[in-house]
């Protein structure tokens, strides 16, 4: 597989992590693929004339817009991988797109159901470069439409948690915001898509993701204490649940095509 990341365009830094382009090097057929809950939703454009992404058995569209995931899935593609996509910020859907964020949590939304005209002219686009200015000057127009309206709050709550790697104080979090328990819950998951200590496990279990990536360990046990799990079992039980696969099988078995995104050998 072929994988770029591109660098977001400074008007753009506060709304989206990256672009990505990942294309298949050789012709492939049933190609399964696992992704892993990463706290960000996300935009992708397939070329379907090489191959079509299914997720549960349902082809997914074209281009579409996805939630927060709570959990691994399982992508196959059928024929080769050509595809373009935008590694949103957690609370993009609101800010940028004027969503509720929990009602496309662990699913997606067709482009074409918001924003036909743009979905139409990305389809017949014929080149990579033509197709990511075209996504970066719509993502542009919605910022300007929708930024105003963005709950600061809940944006600043969820970068807290974020930076804390899950391991904040979700009641001194509500107290310096000065909200109820309920309140605070309500509007972050509308924001972000799930409650704030799903946000906050998803953040820990992406922390000592990071630790396994970069081999700073000498033992399992020192990836569980160092992010705060209650012990070892915990942190495995954790892990299985957003990545589908255990810690030691993560580090030793599972390619990762992109992050958060890995080969599936059946």
């Amino acid at each position: 597989m072929k994988y770029q990341q591109l660098v977001t365009p400074p008007q753009l830094k506060d709304h989206i992590r990256h672009f990505w382009v990942l294309e298949s090097e050789h012709p492939q057929t049933d190609s399964t693929f696992r992704t892993i809950a990463d706290g960000s939703p996300g935009l992708i454009l397939q070329d379907t004339d090489k191959g079509v992404m299914f997720q549960n058995a349902k082809e997914l569209p074209g281009a579409f817009l996805y939630g927060q995931s709570t959990s691994h899935a399982e992508v196959k593609v059928n024929g080769m991988f050509s595809t373009i996509g935008i590694y949103f910020s957690p609370g993009a859907l609101r800010s940028v797109f004027g969503l509720r964020a929990d009602e496309l949590t662990n699913g997606c939304l067709p482009l074409a159901d918001i924003a036909a005209p743009i979905a139409r002219q990305l389809a017949e686009a014929g080149s990579l470069e033509a197709r990511v200015k075209m996504l970066t000057d719509f993502v542009s127009s919605l910022v300007t439409r929708h930024e105003p309206a963005a709950d600061k709050s809940m944006e600043h709550a969820l970068s807290r948690i974020w930076q804390s790697e899950g391991n904040l104080s979700l009641k001194a979090l509500r107290e310096e915001l000065g909200l109820s328990e309920r309140s605070f819950e309500r509007r972050f998951k509308q924001i972000v898509g799930v409650p704030p200590k799903m946000f906050s496990r998803i953040s820990q279990f992406q922390a000592s993701l990071t630790q396994l990536r970069n081999l700073k360990y000498e033992k399992l046990s020192d990836v569980a204490f160092g992010n705060e799990y209650a012990d070892q079992s915990h942190f495995i039980r954790a892990f299985r649940e957003f990545a589908g696969v255990s810690p030691l099988k993560f580090s030793t078995h599972t390619p990762e095509v992109m992050k958060n995104f890995s080969a599936v050998n059946k």
